[in-house]
């Protein structure tokens, strides 16, 4: 018999991926990982839950303590990321360095199963002409998590399963309610847990850095108001500036070193290329020549033509836009596309 273990974090998208596994006749081990320290509120429920949903499945439940790793690899890049004036996002560092690494190596080396499973909106394939898998994006692109998946290699993809890659999510909240399952009409939960914990990504960060006022100032050097810690803001920032002017203001750039907010109109908010770093080529190889693809450079942010320019072996590029991009973050990740692939991403170094 087929053998997975599958993530669950107690939610209805991974609870109804193991349900349908399960239906198909494959071994299921649930497997949940124990990330927040403190409160956590959503890592106690979440526990709750997924032991719910295997005694319901009748499959064996598995916790493994990651607090240590999550604090490590998440909590500390955040806050030097933002303490840095930069806006990481943490989603994908996750995936790859807390979530579906340990999981795999975990399903591997304690309990001999090569697969893992999780409730992300993607798909995985294989291409017998380059023998590489590739990263896809979910059916439902309403509901597509490729972006935030950028970062998983080709060892980890050859090791991963998405049973709903393939349905609406308004087919897993009809499967879940067939199934009976628990977690059928559990809410949403948000994109961050750090946030759902907190209340806020800025409650989260002020446990870990000191308020500091500052100066905001406009491109020539002018000071216009004052700010209480550069963290409180992002590129592209319009609302919550503080700052009344005769056109509309939006945070450009942010200095650290000077504590200052850098704010302008929406043209020096815009840029026509940008540096990435930290470059994962998920489903093709390293190119050593430019390509045209697709680019995304916010979760939500729809895709816009771009040339790739890779430099270092692919490890770094360049992203030309076709036209110019608004809000172009350091931190954050730009994932390019081809259709529905994922060529590959990175973490916004800076714009140009």
């Amino acid at each position: 018999m087929n053998k997975v273990v599958v993530g669950l974090s107690g939610g209805v998208d991974s609870s109804t991926a193991a349900a349908i596994l399960h239906h198909q006749g494959y071994e299921v081990v649930g497997l949940t990982l124990w990330l927040m320290k403190g409160k956590g509120q959503c890592c106690s429920e979440g526990m709750v839950d997924a032991a719910y949903i295997c005694e319901q499945l009748g499959v064996p439940h598995h916790v493994v303590d990651s607090r240590d790793l999550f604090q490590e690899n998440i909590v500390d890049y955040l806050v030097a990321g933002y303490s840095a004036g930069v806006t990481p996002l943490p989603c994908s560092q996750c995936n790859k360095a807390v979530k579906f690494g340990p999981m795999l190596g975990y399903a591997r080396q304690e309990l001999g199963i090569d697969k893992i499973a999780t409730g992300h909106y993607a798909r995985v394939s294989y291409d017998e002409a380059t023998g590489r898998y590739e990263l896809r994006r979910a059916v439902d692109r309403s509901k597509d998590q490729s972006y935030f998946l950028y970062d998983l290699p080709q060892a980890l993809l050859a090791g991963c399963m998405f049973p709903l890659g393939e349905i609406p999510k308004t087919e897993t909240r009809r499967i879940a309610a067939e199934y009976n399952l628990k977690t059928a009409e559990k809410p949403e939960s948000q994109d961050l847990c750090l946030v759902e914990a907190h209340g806020s990504m800025q409650e989260f960060l002020e446990q870990y850095i000191l308020q500091q006022k500052g100066d905001i100032v406009d491109l020539e050097g002018n000071v216009l108001g004052q700010h209480d810690g550069v963290h409180r803001y992002t590129i592209g920032q319009r609302r919550g500036i503080g700052v009344a002017a005769a056109e509309p203001l939006y945070v450009v750039a942010l200095d650290p070193g000077r504590n200052q907010v850098i704010v302008g109109n929406r043209a020096s908010a815009t840029q026509p290329d940008c540096w990435v770093q930290r470059v994962n080529w998920a489903s093709i190889a390293p190119p050593s020549a430019p390509i045209r693809a697709e680019v995304q450079i916010r979760y939500r942010t729809r895709p816009v033509p771009v040339t790739v320019l890779p430099e270092n072996g692919g490890d770094r590029v360049k992203l030309v836009f076709e036209q110019p991009q608004f809000g172009v973050t350091p931190g954050q990740a730009a994932v390019w596309y081809d259709g529905d692939r994922v060529l590959g991403g990175g973490v916004i170094e800076k714009a140009e």
